[in-house]
C-alpha cells in the first residue's frame, strides 16, 4: 500500500514535469509527419536534407529536455519526501550537486549526438573531453574523496548528529553535522571543530553514545 502511494506520487510529479515538453514533442512530430506526407514532394533534395537535420536536432533537444525534467522530478520528490525526513543533511546537500552534474551529462550527450548531423567529427572532441575530465578528477580528488567518505560515514554510521565521540586527536566532542565534504563538532570548550570526512574515515573514533545505549538496553 505504501509503495503504491509512493509510486503514484512519483508518477504524478513526473507527469507534471514532462507535460509541456511531451506536448512540444507531439506537436513537432505532427508537423514533421505532415511535411513528409504532404509537402516533401515539392521540395528539393538539398532542402529536404536540411529540414531532416534540423528536425532531428529539435527532437534530440526535446528528448534531452524530457529526460532532464524526469530526473528533476525524481530528485525533487526525493528531496521533499525522503531527504527532508532523514537526520543527516548529507543527502540534502548532495542532491542539488548530483542534479546539476546529471544535467551537464544529459546535455553533453545530446550535443555529441547532434554534432555528427552537421558533419562535425566528434572523435577529437570526445578525446578532449576525456582528457579534461581526467584533469578535473585529478584536481578535485580531495573533494571526491571527502564526498565518498561522507557517503560511507552516512551508511556505516560510526557516529550520528548528537552523538558524543572522541576524535583521534583526543578531543571529546558532540557531533553537530555530517556535511558533504566536512563534518562539524562541538568541543567541550564550546568551540566548533570542522574536519574533512576523509580524515574521519581513516582515524579511530570512540563513540560514547553507542556505549551508553548498549548499557541502557542491557546489551
Amino acid at each position: 500500500m505504501i509503495l503504491s502511494k509512493i509510486s503514484k506520487k512519483v508518477s504524478w510529479e513526473i507527469i507534471k514535469k514532462i507535460l509541456f515538453p511531451a506536448c512540444l514533442f507531439c506537436l513537432s512530430l505532427t508537423v514533421y509527419l505532415f511535411y513528409r506526407l504532404k509537402l516533401s514532394f515539392y521540395i528539393s533534395p538539398a532542402l529536404q536534407q536540411a529540414i531532416k537535420r534540423y528536425s532531428l536536432t529539435l527532437f534530440i533537444l526535446i528528448i534531452a529536455f524530457i529526460i532532464q525534467r524526469v530526473a528533476g522530478a525524481i530528485a525533487g520528490w526525493y528531496k521533499g519526501n525522503i531527504a527532508s525526513k532523514t537526520k543527516t543533511p548529507l543527502d540534502d546537500e548532495l542532491i542539488p550537486l548530483a542534479r546539476r552534474l546529471l544535467n551537464i551529462i544529459i546535455w553533453v550527450i545530446a550535443l555529441l549526438v547532434i554534432l555528427p548531423l552537421y558533419g562535425i567529427n566528434i572523435s577529437a572532441l570526445i578525446a578532449t573531453l576525456g582528457i579534461s575530465s581526467l584533469a578535473i578528477a585529478l584536481a578535485a580528488q580531495d573533494t571526491i574523496a571527502n564526498i565518498i567518505s561522507g557517503f560511507l560515514i552516512m551508511i556505516d554510521k560510526p557516529f550520528r548528529p548528537g552523538d558524543r565521540i572522541k576524535l583521534a586527536s583526543g578531543e571529546i566532542v558532540e557531533v553537530l553535522e555530517i556535511g558533504i565534504r566536512r563534518s562539524k563538532f562541538l568541543s567541550e570548550e564550546r568551540a566548533i571543530i570542522i574536519m574533512p570526512n576523509v580524515d574521519l574515515s581513516k582515524s579511530k573514533i570512540i563513540n560514547y553514545t553507542y556505549g551508553e545505549e548498549r548499557n541502557i538496553h542491557g546489551i
